[in-house]
């Protein structure tokens, strides 16, 4: 192993001393609670960027790392933005929300203008839009990217107490689309829209012999797909969805717009999902057995179709603590790392309690993207926490090996997820990553957004 890897962090499970300031998952501290500061509008969220001379960090759902927000010295502060949310303002073809509201807030609102995202969102809802651009959330199609992809401009709090705006024909845009929270406070975000589409979604399990080649077809063939890999039983558990026929559409609106689910259903998961099940007590100890990692997969069971517009389909994720760790990898390259982890999987046989999640995007514009300038397929791996806030020796084991693989062959990790930096070589992965250190210097030239993790990381 690498000399410089950390574990990864135990969760805190004991009672709040009301003083510590946690990320979402409490599994890091973030700051003494008096040092967070939650401004109502732009002009509250100027003075506390520029107040002080300390540095400050920005906070929505604290869903990513802790390492990604915590402060560093006495004198920092954080700056919590999940006020300044709502509807700012609308278009034919755009909306604009504050930079604190929630991606399931946004999503609401535009579904109900009979508008939707051109992007597939990501499983969890709960982040805010800022978080979601600063670390690139995506969702899963070929014919879509990243959120930020679906930006048509940001305006942005500077650290001098600034207000700026960029829209695609600005040359920083790129490095805004996704700016890991350090170009700015990100105030409002104009998305562009389109009109809402129901799909239907078309579940399966297949053996995993042909995945090499399968998981392109299926993704090339279909608007949106997903897949589970359970390398333990070489059994994937798979869902293609295209636009629903009239038939579909006019079932799910005599249904009142909830989601339809077939009445035909499949057992063919039912043997694996118990077998993952029983890796999961093992290792989590959660004595309830409907406890929201048990439920994650417990809903591969008895599977059917489904017919619903795409947050109702694919937005479906169970906000659970864990240690969740994705990679991409160009789309190109896709069945050789796969044949690559197969045969990782037989030799090492490690521990798993949760399938490897595969989803592909197309493109995206953003600098600092995982799929900046690619079609790209992410390998997504969850351990979930035991009851008293530990982690399997094996799950441990487990991720931190399958990183080092997928490094190893270029692989890009997700911003907002569990990566051991010192892995990568970040400007080979990223051909414009000197240009982003430059927009970043330029916005923010006393680095006042930073922190101790990201200076390592960029300087």
């Amino acid at each position: 192993m690498t000399a410089e890897l950390a574990a990864y962090p135990r969760r805190d499970v004991g009672a709040d001393d009301g003083r510590t300031f946690w990320n979402w998952a409490r599994n890091d501290t973030l700051g003494p609670l008096g040092a967070v500061s939650a401004p109502a509008d732009e002009d509250e969220l100027r003075r506390l960027v520029t107040s002080g001379a300390g540095r400050v960090r920005l906070l929505g759902s604290r869903m990513s790392a802790g390492r990604m927000l915590k402060l560093a010295a006495d004198g920092e502060r954080l700056i919590d933005t999940s006020g300044l949310r709502g509807l700012l303002g609308s278009g034919a073809e755009h909306a604009t929300f504050a930079g604190g509201t929630t991606l399931q807030e946004v999503y609401s609102v535009l579904t109900a203008m009979g508008r939707m995202l051109p992007s597939s969102p990501g499983v969890i809802a709960s982040q805010t839009l800022a978080g979601a651009l600063a670390t690139g959330t995506h969702g899963q199609g070929l014919r879509q990217s990243s959120i930020g992809d679906a930006v048509l401009s940001v305006r942005m709090v500077l650290a001098d107490g600034s207000v700026a705006e960029f829209d695609r024909a600005d040359p920083a845009f790129p490095a805004v689309q996704l700016g890991l929270g350090l170009l700015g406070a990100v105030s409002a975000v104009t998305l562009r829209t389109v009109p809402n589409r129901i799909y239907t979604c078309v579940k399966g399990a297949v053996a995993a012999g042909g995945l090499e080649t399968e998981l392109v077809r299926w993704n090339r063939e279909n608007e949106l797909a997903k897949a589970w890999w359970f390398p333990d039983e070489d059994l994937v558990h798979v869902w293609t969805a295209q636009e629903a026929t009239d038939g579909e559409v006019r079932e799910y609106r005599e249904g009142g717009g909830t989601l339809v689910e077939r009445a035909q259903t499949s057992d063919a998961m039912n043997r694996t999902v118990d077998n993952a099940l029983a890796a999961m007590r093992s290792d989590t100890r959660i004595e309830d057995a409907n406890g929201k990692p048990y439920r994650t997969v417990n809903r591969f069971k008895d599977f059917s179709d489904v017919t619903g517009d795409v947050y109702q389909v694919f937005c479906r994720g169970i906000a659970t603590p864990q240690i969740n760790v994705e990679i991409g990898v160009p789309l190109h390259r896709a069945g050789e790392v796969i044949g690559l982890l197969k045969a990782w999987h037989a030799r090492t046989r490690p521990h798993m309690h949760y399938p490897i999640i595969l989803r592909c995007t197309g493109p995206s514009t953003a600098w600092l993207s995982p799929s900046a300038g690619q079609e790209t397929v992410y390998f997504g791996f969850v351990v979930y926490y035991a009851e008293d806030g530990t982690l399997s020796p094996g799950g441990m084991d487990f991720l931190r090996a399958v990183e080092e693989v997928l490094a190893e062959e270029g692989g890009r990790p997700h911003w907002g997820k569990y990566f051991e930096a010192p892995l990568y070589d970040w400007a080979a992965l990223y051909p414009r990553w000197d240009d982003f250190r430059r927009v970043r210097d330029t916005l923010d030239p006393g680095h006042r957004f930073a922190n101790a993790f990201t200076d390592r990381l960029l300087d």
